[in-house]
């Protein structure tokens, strides 16, 4: 059957992601506020006006510090996935500290949805080598992180050896599902500017033109596969400005009317592996 599906996806980080780069003076916390307060009854406004369903993306530390606006998203239908706790990556936690975040997090969601979290995404998309077997540990079903294909969710593996002076020896495979992603599938870095003492993400570009490389990521994958899967992510703070959430609209209504079929991310996982086996 042919279908050509859309994931919609939010990392709710708030203020979480400015206190893991040590930004915790009022204007980086100010950033990150716009994202409950003013972005997000936008969005959810304007998923509600489509009727679609997407998945958030929750760090825990968004949990416990917002509840009301994350049960707002709850009770809309949408997903609620696990986005680590302190949004720290988790190559730069212990293998003690990353299993204590997936579990705190995971309780928090639990608390909130009934039951914990079916998808995992890696704060800042960097795994460490514990977390494949963390996750398979704490009954995840799904990862969205990792970026070996853009329209076909995979199988992941653990085990990999990688080292510079030898070829890589890759591990075996594992029962737990990539549903990858993409820089450029992402907000981010496109739209966000951030100045420190050593580095700067210039971002700040035009959203339409962002937009049109978004939907042209989409008819490639309706021109060129019977089935398959576009993931984007956006972040609340970054997507819900005035001239950005005009765009996402425009984006919305491009891809219905191209055909996208709307989906949560664990809908779209499990329909894939309802499918015959294929892929890596």
């Amino acid at each position: 059957m042919t279908r050509h599906i859309v994931c919609l996806t939010f990392d709710f980080d708030a203020m979480s992601g400015w206190i893991a780069r040590g930004m915790t003076s009022p204007t980086p916390v100010s950033r990150g506020e716009f994202g409950p307060d003013v972005a997000l009854p936008r969005i959810l406004a304007l998923l509600g006006k489509y009727g679609i369903e997407s998945s958030w993306y929750v760090p825990g530390h968004t949990l416990e510090t917002y509840p009301d606006e994350c049960r707002r998203v709850f009770d809309a239908g949408h997903e609620i996935g696990h986005h680590g706790w302190t949004h720290r990556p988790p190559a730069s936690l212990s293998a003690g500290q990353e299993e204590e975040e997936l579990v705190r997090a995971n309780e928090q969601i639990r608390k909130l949805t009934g039951r914990y979290a079916r998808g995992y995404r890696s704060p800042s998309w960097d795994l460490s080598s514990h977390s494949v077997p963390l996750l398979l540990k704490h009954g995840f079903v799904y990862d969205s992180t990792m970026m070996a294909d853009d329209y076909t969710p995979y199988y992941v593996r653990q085990g990999d050896v990688i080292e510079l002076e030898k070829p890589a020896a890759f591990g075996n495979l594992t029962g737990l599902l990539e549903m990858p992603i993409s820089w450029t599938l992402d907000d981010f870095p496109h739209f966000e500017f951030i100045r420190t003492p050593t580095w700067i993400l210039q971002g700040l570009m035009n959203a339409n033109n962002v937009a049109a490389n978004w939907v042209d990521d989409f008819m490639y994958l309706k021109s060129n596969l019977d089935w398959g899967v576009v993931t984007y992510t956006f972040h609340p703070f970054v997507i819900g400005r005035g001239h950005r959430m005009m765009a996402l609209e425009k984006l919305v209504r491009a891809l219905k009317d191209n055909g996208a079929v709307f989906a949560k991310v664990e809908d779209a996982a499990a329909e894939y592996m309802r499918r015959p086996p294929r892929g890596k």
